[in-house]
């Protein structure tokens, strides 16, 4: 009689009988390396950096210069003047910057030469104007440094005798120069000069008598520029 043996059974190796869901839920170990923390870290860093050199290097501003030679009393608006962007660092608030200049424009209180910066001491409200212009007959020559934009002493000596002139005195002192009037014509009077000066209003009254009492008249420049 024959017998009949069983099957072997194959051991089963450890895990065998998992289902992958068990297999998915097993935790998980994080790596770190710290190294490439402190690589990110400087990448950062020297972003950072670049970004505030950038913004160093791009301090410009707007300003205004003269686009021509400004003198007291001038009304001048923002359309008179040239933009220009320049880097000024902390001299900025010193200089008439974009936005500056109000609708009505201001009022030049002293000369300012074309192409220059125009400071912000240099011009005043409209309504602050107190200077008028006048034209006078200088007798002899002008000094070479009196051109438009200078700023001269007015002098003046009144006529004792004929022909005869008293001692000198400062009529009007810190007058600014309009400009020097051209002698046109064939016959003309080369011992007098016509300049037209920007005096204050309270010293009209006193130019207008010595003028019309033919005093004789004389400017003289109140500094000597440094070229020209």
């Amino acid at each position: 009689m024959s017998t009949v043996q069983a099957p072997r059974r194959t051991p089963k190796a450890p895990g065998f009988g998992r289902s992958r869901s068990d297999s998915d839920r097993a935790p998980r170990s994080f790596w770190f390396d710290p190294r490439f923390a402190i690589g990110v870290g400087l990448v950062i860093v020297s972003v950072l950096g670049v970004v505030g050199v950038v913004t160093a290097a791009d301090s410009s501003v707007l300003v205004y210069a003269a686009r021509s030679t400004l003198i007291p009393g001038d009304r001048v608006k923002a359309a008179d003047l040239d933009a220009r962007s320049v880097r000024l660092g902390s001299l900025g608030a010193q200089y008439l910057r974009d936005g500056d200049v109000p609708q009505e424009g201001f009022v030049v209180t002293r000369p300012v030469s074309a192409g220059e910066l125009v400071p912000s001491s240099a011009v005043g409200e409209v309504a602050g104007a107190v200077g008028a212009s006048v034209v006078v007959g200088v007798n002899g020559e002008l000094a070479r440094s009196i051109a438009e934009g200078s700023v001269v002493d007015l002098w003046n000596a009144k006529e004792t005798d004929n022909n005869v002139f008293g001692p000198p005195s400062v009529l009007v002192d810190s007058a600014t120069v309009v400009r020097v009037i051209a002698k046109d014509g064939v016959i003309v009077d080369r011992t007098v000069q016509s300049v037209e000066l920007l005096v204050p209003r309270t010293k009209i009254a006193a130019v207008l008598e010595a003028i019309a009492n033919a005093d004789a008249l004389l400017l003289v420049p109140t500094s000597i520029p440094a070229k020209g």
